[in-house]
């Protein structure tokens, strides 16, 4: 069974948002998410018409299963078929608001290169008595070229009795239900495929972030090695609530200027890699920033950053700054300046930064960065590049302790001796 026809978990994964990039070491001092695969995953419901599924449909009670497997198979064939009419005929009982809605996520599905797309119905959610039954909808589609399995989100739709048979007649918006973000679910899209990547957005600069993710790929190759798909898909949505919703987890974007995040498999697997940029704090920067930002997000899908729970934030970070600044023509100070201010002052940090710091809401949020990319510049400095990669390696396979004397032959506290003298060195 392929991942498309495969059912999810119980509980589909929320994305995370690790990879954070904010105004600190690779912005601050920079400032100046094609046609349709007709390849069919669906059962022989998809083929069924609008009055065939009411023939089956009873009326009473709760929407019937197989009524609304019909129902969203018709969308699935729709969206596949680049049928329109179709696809709203799926939903011609809605409020016009709703109808309106939904013919613009159909216009912006027609735009991606979808290898499959389609709903599974899930289950009831508790209603009032005055009220539609909510069916819990499990959306499962795949980007052609770039999606190893399907992504699976979690949509509710309600439904109600008409003519004898049960159809769509809205969302569950005002229900507290937590519906999934899509990037076709903001304004009308546009879509730009590089060499590299695949930059979906409704923003302006698609094809500027298009180039520059082509640029940075063999510069990310050059420091960890093919061991990778070489490749991304970067989403760019124009709206900032889109952008934070699109991360979701609460995640305060206003000093972020783009995440790697992991859109959550179908299947339970590994999840889909997802860049999210943060329209207006990545149109701050100047072109060494943008640059910076992407490479530096892009190292994160190279090594898995934003699934990785055992290795320390600071290394996963600083790691990704030192590669996002291996081309940049920018001296340590200037790219560091907040952290050089505090050296220049003799307040020199007494220990690594910890993963709070490195929250949006952190005050020293610049400056956590810089740390850590100085850490693991230090290390390539005096160790030399490929005895960094492999210390990174082996601090997610073991631990940071033992990382540091099997590669490294330090201690913990001598390594942070040493970082603090490198800091003053650096930074004076």
């Amino acid at each position: 069974m392929s991942d498309e026809e495969s059912g999810g978990p119980g509980g589909l994964p929320r994305r995370r948002a690790v990879a954070l990039i904010g105004l600190g070491a690779a912005a601050c001092a920079l400032v100046a998410g094609v046609g349709l695969a007709s390849t069919r995953g669906d059962a022989s419901p998809a083929d069924a018409s609008p009055s065939e599924a009411a023939a089956t449909a009873p009326v009473a009670g709760v929407p019937d299963a197989r009524a609304v497997e019909a129902v969203l198979a018709n969308r699935a064939t729709a969206v596949r078929e680049h049928d329109r009419a179709r696809f709203l005929a799926t939903v011609a009982s809605a409020p016009a608001a709703f109808q309106e809605a939904q013919a613009k996520v159909f216009d912006n599905l027609t735009k991606l290169p979808l290898e499959s797309w389609r709903e599974r119905y899930e289950g009831i959610e508790p209603a009032g008595p005055s009220r539609s039954p909510a069916v819990r909808v499990s959306l499962q589609y795949k980007l052609r070229g770039f999606d190893r399995g399907a992504v699976a989100r979690t949509r509710h739709l309600t439904f109600a009795p008409r003519s004898g048979a049960w159809v769509i007649v809205g969302d569950a918006a005002g229900r507290g239900l937590r519906d999934d973000v899509e990037i076709w679910d903001g304004g009308p899209l546009s879509v730009r495929r590089g060499r590299n990547g695949l930059v979906i957005g409704d923003a302006p600069g698609l094809d500027g972030i298009a180039r520059r993710l082509d640029a940075a790929v063999p510069v990310v190759t050059g420091v960890v090695g093919s061991d990778w798909p070489g490749r991304a898909v970067v989403l760019v949505p124009a709206d900032p609530a889109m952008a934070a919703a699109l991360v979701g987890d609460a995640q305060n974007l206003k000093e972020i200027a783009a995440l790697a995040t992991v859109a959550p498999s179908a299947s339970g697997g590994r999840g889909e890699d997802r860049i999210i940029v943060s329209p207006g704090t990545f149109g701050r920067l100047n072109d060494l920033g943008q640059n910076v930002v992407l490479t530096h997000e892009l190292t994160h899908v190279a090594t898995g950053g934003a699934r990785d729970g055992r290795t320390p934030l600071w290394l996963i970070e600083g790691f990704a700054d030192y590669v996002g600044y291996r081309k940049a023509k920018v001296s340590v100070r200037s790219a560091a300046r907040e952290l050089s201010r505090e050296i220049s002052a003799d307040r020199v940090p007494a220990a690594l930064p910890g993963r709070a710091a490195f929250e949006g809401t952190s005050p020293r949020l610049s400056q956590a960065y810089q740390e850590a990319w100085l850490a693991c510049r230090m290390i390539a400095d005096r160790y030399g590049e490929r005895e960094l990669v492999r210390f990174y390696r082996a601090a997610g396979r073991r631990s940071e302790t033992a990382a540091l004397r099997e590669v490294l032959g330090v201690t913990p506290a001598r390594f942070t001796a040493m970082w603090r003298d490198y800091l003053r060195e650096e930074l004076r």
